[in-house]
């Protein structure tokens, strides 16, 4: 592959490849994708996409909704900067090919948890493929863009490469790209760019059950962490409140626009329970429903609560939810005359790579957008369906930035080439897949929906027994993606253990039992 570009964008998903479409204009971009280029944690996006589009909505109304959901720890300019771009990020989306789905010549919206207007802009139950094929089909028509799929980012290149010294405390660092795998190859080639974007998404797969596709290993944030970037939030995990239960579903996520459109979650007995714990119900935002099911689940001992939308009329629900009606079929549940099986599960981190409102991170080149960021618009909680308008939103201010920030740079230095001597051939992939499973289950039962001090020293501990069997592995072993992968789950896991030890409180998505209120004196952010 061609080893200089003008930018290098390190993920497919909505925010990379917005990214890459606006800085093609200025220079040559290379788009870095570990596995197909349409897989990634958007093109999976049920819901939609949160924007003021009706005359009866305001900004200053979903402002309010997200300052709400987000606990006290949203900032609350960038806010107000994301929502107000709103109507210009569905305008470009349409530009760019999207078609969403619209009712009597206007766009159709729908209404999730923690809004309190109907403000999700959506192609049926399938947003995120819409968005991603339009993206993907826009990008494939610039000559200035190459995307080189199968290809994984190891390891971010920075000054460090160069024999100098890094810690967290330079302000002088820099992004010249980044090692990159070649799985078809197997070599590793340095990838040089004067700007370089994460996008590489987030970290489900770090939890045993999770609504995102396997590739959700928190690579970015992983590389950004060794690389000596601020990172940030990290305890703040949001598990979605209904994914399908059954044998096979693989954690199917259930969107909660079927609450939106009225669903009600029932107890085996056929209860209607959610009023229990909040006046909101149903529409509750996500951390509130999450817990609710996790308590009722543990209090009853039952292995499941159901979510019943047979009181709508079948053609309502076909066409509402297609993908959703189809996929449920699939496993035997006919969604216009049953209830579905559903529990939480893993679904997006509202922390990561710390940026400002430029997106920008800590390391001077390296810019950060989508899920892998800590933008600071979703504080403790993120407010249902704004991460697909704060990925779009904020790589648009990472490509104005990174276009000026290129103007009158040098020539990029010259490191040296990836030195795998002294290693072999992994011959035990066992041993990494066994410490994978292994990371999975303690993540989930010990630093999942409930924490307490017990749990995370537990978790704390047995990861890092993991962390050093794995290192160990990784420095006499030749490069795999299982491997890497594995190391980069184990960092993230580190860092949400760490985060959630410090926070001596509850809020939003971190609820532990030893402090269960929020306290005035814990508002911050939590920086590693």
């Amino acid at each position: 592959m061609h080893k200089t570009y003008d930018f290098l964008v390190l993920g497919s998903g909505g925010a990379g490849l917005s990214y890459a479409l606006r800085v093609a204009r200025y220079g040559t971009v290379a788009v870095i994708t570990k596995k197909d280029s349409a897989e990634s944690n958007t093109n999976y996006a049920q819901g939609g996409l949160a924007s003021v589009v009706d005359k009866e909505d305001s900004f200053e109304a979903h402002i309010q909704d997200t300052l709400v959901a987000g606990a006290g720890l949203c900032h609350e300019e960038v806010v107000k900067m994301v929502v107000q771009s709103g109507p210009d990020v569905i305008r470009e989306l349409l530009d760019w090919g999207a078609r969403f789905t619209e009712n009597k010549g206007n766009l159709d919206l729908g209404r999730e948890g923690g809004h309190s207007r109907n403000r999700i802009v959506h192609a049926a139950d399938r947003t995120g493929k819409e968005i991603e094929l339009a993206l993907l089909s826009a990008v494939g028509k610039h000559s200035n863009i190459e995307i080189f799929e199968h290809h994984f980012a190891l390891e971010l290149i920075t000054e460090h490469h160069l024999g100098k010294k890094v810690t967290r405390h330079d302000s002088d660092t820099h992004c010249y790209g980044a090692y990159v795998f070649d799985t078809y190859s197997n070599k590793v080639e340095p990838v040089y760019a004067k700007a370089t974007l994460l996008a590489t998404g987030g970290v489900g797969e770090v939890y045993q059950y999770s609504t995102n596709p396997a590739i959700a290993t928190g690579d970015g944030i992983a590389m950004a962490y060794r690389a000596k970037a601020r990172v940030a939030n990290m305890e703040f995990m949001q598990f979605h409140p209904t994914t399908l239960n059954l044998p096979d579903a693989d954690s199917f996520l259930i969107s909660e626009a079927v609450r939106g459109k009225g669903g009600i979650l029932r107890t085996e007995k056929g209860d209607a329970f959610m009023r229990n714990y909040d006046e909101r119900a149903e529409l509750a935002p996500r951390d509130i429903v999450a817990r609710a099911i996790d308590d009722h689940l543990k209090k009853s001992g039952d292995d499941t609560v159901y979510l019943d939308i047979t009181h709508l009329k079948p053609d309502v629900i076909r066409t509402s939810f297609p993908h959703i009606h189809e996929n449920c079929l699939l496993h035997g549940i006919d969604i216009t005359k049953e209830w579905i099986p559903v529990v939480p599960a893993a679904h997006y981190l509202c922390g990561g790579v710390l940026t400002d409102m430029e997106g920008r991170t800590s390391i001077h080149g390296l810019y950060c957008a989508g899920e892998a960021s800590c933008t600071g618009l979703h504080g403790a909680n993120r407010l249902a369906s704004n991460s697909l308008l704060e990925a779009i939103v904020f790589s648009k201010k990472a490509a104005l930035n990174s276009v000026e920030y290129i103007r009158g740079l040098g020539a990029l230095p010259n490191v040296p080439a990836w030195d795998d001597s002294g290693t072999t051939n992994i011959e035990e992939a066992i041993l990494v897949s066994h410490n994978r499973e292994e990371l999975q289950k303690i993540m989930w039962n010990y630093v999942g929906i409930v924490r307490s001090d017990l749990r995370l020293a537990r978790a704390f501990r047995r990861t890092h027994l993991l962390y050093e069997e794995t290192e160990s592995f990784y420095q006499r072993s030749r490069v795999s993606v299982a491997l890497c992968e594995l190391r980069n789950l184990i960092a993230n896991a580190y860092m949400i253990i760490r985060s959630a030890m410090r926070r001596k409180e509850s809020r939003g998505l971190h609820y532990t039992t030893d402090y269960p209120t929020s306290l005035e004196s814990e508002k911050y952010d939590t920086i590693i």
